[in-house]
């Protein structure tokens, strides 16, 4: 046989001799362990090593893999087909199916591999010995239009690393088919160096798998969905049709009247299923999640390639079993350990382009990913088809989010009219606006700072004003009654979308354990093999743990510190950039002063912020990553977790400072704290510091959504394609007819950003959601800010998953996780600090106390002299006074200051007084008071709603009456065709009791035949 000439013979399925030719398995037929033992004329040869066709040869052989049947043996001939056509790849539609065109691509795994500088070219046969024979199972070439190159015996160099991956990679795809998976390679592509493994998944396999996965699937059996009559049914109809043009112009968007019932998936009742067409019964969805659990389970126990001998080879061996003890190499760890590069499902075509075939991807594109359909429904439906029910229950909870922001929005803005309407009634802010009272204040720093009249804070008395109302009170009420609402509202939306995709009495089983847990258990395990310790069924304790609870620890604390740290340093920032802009001589510039150092110093927390969002990010992960949490819910769990806990001290720290520090800690004029011995704290504006606690949190909210959610967002992505664009040009430069080739689908995906998860995207909107709700008292616009962007993030995000993702695996989930428990969280913390806000920054507390204690004619005027006290500039501390006492034109001998405490003629002077321990009281009275009854009135409302609605726990209680009616009436139909068997076998043995004694004699040996009738049912 010439050394480039490949054998294939026909292996009768009768072959009694073969490693496994009595076991019941999966995949190809198997060389005998002895070729001597077995018939020439019956023997199938391959290459030991892949081999590669010639780039120009158009015939592309295939073998055919069949899967064997789970219940019985069904084993068929290996056949060679050989598929030649003017336009294989037009066949196959450009990678969605196999090179025959008719089994569809449900998997790909993508790995790197090094040609030989010989080209392609077929590898020599090596030559043939009883030791270098390995199992075809291994070294059987998969089908497709490349295999692997390898390097003939002669070469001198040969690298160890690569052809470990090869090794692991032979074995694991040998699993693969044992597992009943059909594989096809294809080496042959544009992308240099990338070889591609197509997975295909064949009928019984995924039959097997639905069952082991209990997936629930459609029956034959329909109902009637309960419909609304009467009044309501009117009502209906009205809505619908006024909501038309905003509904999506899919078919999965539509009103249904009737459902299938579903049930369990199970081979021994596939009767009840409709599988008219076995080809669509289970969706491109649902073939990937089956591949992936296979993938996930199947193991590859290859050791590390080795050419040593004696000890080295022995410690290696105990290694390999060791492992194989473990059988731990499933796919995410060959993931990790570079044997593959990637493994996706596919998308299942174009989105855009002329002749594009219809697809679910294009209508999404279309109906979801586009701006241009910002006004309508997002159609969740086929999201949850195309994409699986965690992606979209996340856009179904963004979208029921977005909706609910509506309301909020309308409140919001009639709050913010109100306050502009009344602003020319305030009377406190009428007060510090008229010149005529001639209150001079006394300075905002020393030495450098002069005198000031009150009627210069005119324009920030007024603005504080808009946001610092009675109306504002009502709004922290209204929004945490709606922050109840809207979790009663999801929680209702997500019992309609688990009805109504299936997923009522769903349970998350225990996820497999993660390749680091795995390695750790490995670790530990061997440890204690070479202390000649008991290593059965090893686990990581807390113990094993230790080290890195208190590395996390330790690093949150370092974090937290950090974030303080950081909001110091911009505190000091402001505290020298106003003494430095008192200096000025201009009047505007020091009228100015407060507006640009808190313009500036916000502008500086928001860069700070965006920064420290993204370290925090890799830190929380490579937190979680030292603890070596065993599922990948637990790690994501805790990453959610560590994440959370760091963006939110982040994002919130600087707005809680001037919400609750700022001007608490300042002292008196006479007797100032410092920092530093040299910087005195900063005091609040003489309207108080809700205006600047506005500013703050809008600049941060905006800018952090404007920067960090969207031109990120679009941005980086952007900024990859291009990078990935540029490298593909260079490599397309090389070899023009490649160029000029339509890529293959899988090489296509292979060029998106492999899909990161959802902790960001969650984390972004859980972090806009606390500023929705925290501080709402002193930015009633936030809810409208947060629509706005809500409304643009849906078709990003859309746009996103679309056209710049891999397509993610389905993953089943009933809800949203973890991220459910801190909206609740978030939403009581808001209660408390709304409460404060109110009762502590606004004066709105102040102002009661004045109008019921201490108003002469129950009405505002004298507030704002009564919420001043007086100071003696005789009692100025030395080295504090100002520099140029005459800087008004008139010799000033008491300057005024916002604090409640005696007059410099009492005998406790500069004394806290009795005015401040009233306030102080009522204050915290309004706390107690506020919280206790929100708090009511939130719980009332989680109570008077019900979960489920009422009308789908009937649906779900038909569904169960109708299940239990189906298998009755099976049960009926079973026991009548026993009795009528029953009757047909004693009919037949009467007959054999009635013939001759001659001829019963004669034929005796044959008479156990009429009572042997099968009864199988």
């Amino acid at each position: 046989m010439e050394k480039d000439e490949i054998h294939l013979r026909r292996l009768p399925a009768a072959a009694p001799w073969g490693p496994h030719g009595d076991s019941e398995f999966h995949g190809v037929d198997f060389l005998p362990e002895d070729l001597s033992e077995a018939p020439e004329e019956t023997g199938m040869r391959v290459n030991k090593k892949y081999s590669c066709l010639p780039a120009e040869e158009k015939g592309i052989h295939i073998i055919n893999i069949r899967a064997i049947e789970d219940i019985g043996y069904d084993q068929h001939e290996s056949t060679l087909l050989n598929s030649l056509s003017k336009n294989p790849d037009a066949d196959c539609k450009y990678g969605l199916y196999f090179r025959d065109g008719k089994r569809k691509v449900d998997y790909i795994l993508v790995y790197h591999y090094k040609k030989s500088s010989a080209g392609r070219t077929l590898a020599r046969r090596p030559q043939q010995n009883d030791a270098s024979i390995r199992s075809t199972r291994q070294d059987q070439p998969l089908p497709g239009k490349g295999v692997q190159l390898e390097m003939g015996d002669t070469e001198p160099h040969m690298d160890y690393h690569e052809d470990d991956k090869r090794f692991r990679r032979e074995e694991y795809e040998g699993n693969l088919v044992e597992a009943g998976l059909e594989l096809e390679r294809d080496e042959d592509t544009k992308i240099h160096g990338i070889g591609f493994v197509k997975i295909h998944a064949p009928w019984n396999v995924l039959c097997r798998e639905a069952e082991f996965l209990k997936l629930k699937m459609p029956t034959k059996k329909m109902y009637q969905i309960n419909q609304t009559h009467g009044l309501l049914k009117k009502i209906n109809s009205v809505i619908q049709k006024i909501t038309e043009p905003i509904q999506p112009k899919v078919a999965e968007h539509k009103p249904q009247t009737v459902k299938r019932l579903s049930y369990p998936f199970s081979r021994e009742k596939q009767h009840l299923f409709d599988l008219s067409d076995k080809d669509s019964f289970f969706d491109s969805k649902t073939r990937s999640t089956i591949v992936y659990e296979i993938l996930k389970r199947t193991t590859c126990t290859k050791a590390k390639y080795s050419m040593g001998k004696g000890e080295g080879r022995k410690k290696e061996t105990a290694l390999l079993n060791k492992r194989r003890k473990c059988g731990k190499y499933g796919i995410t760890s060959l993931l990790a350990n570079g044997v593959y590069s990637a493994a996706y499902p596919l998308h299942d075509g174009d989105y855009e382009g002329e002749n594009v075939e219809p697809n679910d991807r294009k209508l999404l594109c279309e109906e979801w990913a586009s701006y241009g359909v910002f006004y309508k429904y997002q159609p969740i439906d086929l999201v949850r088809k195309y994409f699986g029910e965690k992606i979209g229950l996340y856009f179904a909870w963004l979208g029921v989010y977005t909706q609910m922001l509506i309301p909020a929005s309308i409140v919001g803005i009639i709050v913010f009219l109100y306050g502009c309407a009344t602003v020319d009634e305030n009377i406190p802010s009428m007060e510090m606006c008229d010149q005529r009272n001639n209150i001079t204040m006394c300075p905002l720093c020393d030495k450098t700072c002069s005198y000031w009249k009150m009627s210069s804070a005119c324009a920030t008395a007024r603005a504080s004003h808009l946001f610092d109302n009675p109306a504002t009170v009502f709004f922290s009420v209204f929004m945490a009654l709606w922050a109840a609402t809207f979790m009663e509202h999801w929680k209702r939306k997500q019992m309609r979308l688990n009805y109504r995709w299936d997923l009522t009495g769903f349970e998350e089983e225990e996820d497999h354990p993660r390749a680091e847990y795995e390695a750790k258990v490995l670790e530990k395990s061997l440890r204690k093999e070479h202390k000649h310790k008991e290593t059965d069924k090893e686990k990581l304790t807390w113990k094993d743990r230790f080290p890195a609870y208190l590395t996390n620890f330790v690093g949150i604390i370092f974090m937290v510190g950090l974030t303080f740290a950081i909001v110091f340093g911009v505190i000091i920032y402001r505290i020298s950039t106003a003494a430095a802009l008192a200096i000025s001589s201009t009047p505007s510039g020091r009228s100015s002063v407060r507006v640009t150092v808190t313009a500036t110093a916000v502008i500086i927390n928001l860069v700070v912020i965006i920064i420290l969002d993204e370290v925090y990010g890799c830190i929380a992960r490579w937190l979680t990553q030292i603890e070596v949490p065993k599922t990948d819910k637990n790690f994501e769990e805790r990453l959610i977790f560590k994440a959370f806990l760091l963006k939110f001290v982040n994002a919130y720290t600087p707005i809680f400072y001037v919400a609750f520090f700022k001007g608490r800690f300042v002292g008196r004029p006479g007797d100032y704290v410092y920092i530093f011995h040299s910087f005195r704290m900063e005091e609040c504006a003489p309207g108080g510091c809700l205006m600047e606690l506005c500013i703050q949190l809008s600049i941060i909210m905006l800018g952090k959504q404007l920067i960090q959610n969207n031109l990120f967002e679009i941005g980086i992505p952007k900024m990859k394609k291009f990078i990935r664009y540029l490298k593909l040009k260079r490599r397309r430069s090389l070899d023009h007819e490649e160029h000029m080739k339509k890529k293959q689908r899988y090489e296509v995906d292979y060029n998106l950003e492999p899909f990161a998860g959802l902790t960001p995207e969650y984390m972004e909107m859980i972090i806009q959601f606390g500023f929705v709700t925290l501080f709402v008292a002193s930015f009633p616009l936030a809810p409208l800010f947060a629509l706005l962007n809500n409304i643009i993030e849906i078709r990003l995000d859309a746009k996103k998953f679309v056209t710049e993702l891999r397509r993610p695996v389905a993953v089943r989930a009933k809800d949203i996780g973890i991220w459910y428990n801190i909206l609740r969280g978030i939403g009581k913390l808001a209660v408390i600090i709304n409460a404060f806000v109110i009762s502590f920054t606004s004066d709105f507390i102040p102002r009661l106390v004045y109008l019921y204690m201490y108003s002469e004619n129950g009405t505002m005027h004298g507030f704002v002299n009564h919420t001043l006290s007086s100071f003696n500039v005789s009692d100025f501390q030395a080295g504090t006074a100002p520099n140029d006492p005459l800087d008004l034109g008139y010799e000033v001998q008491i300057c005024r200051y916002k604090d409640y405490r005696e007059p410099p003629w009492s005998e406790n002077k500069y004394d806290i007084s009795k005015d401040f321990w009233a306030v102080l009281a009522a204050r915290l009275a309004f706390v107690i008071v506020f919280q206790n009854l929100v708090m009511f009135m939130s719980e009332f409302v989680d109570w008077i709603i019900p979960d489920i609605p009422k009308d789908i726990s009937q649906q779900i209680h038909k569904e169960k009456v109708l299940m239990v009616e189906v298998f009755m009436r099976e049960e009926q139909g079973k026991l009548q065709m026993l009795e009528t068997w029953k009757d047909k076998d004693k009919r037949k043995g009467e007959n054999c009791n009635n013939h001759s004694p001659r001829l019963s004699r004669s034929r005796s040996g044959s008479l156990s035949s009429c009572h042997s009738y099968p009864l199988d049912v």
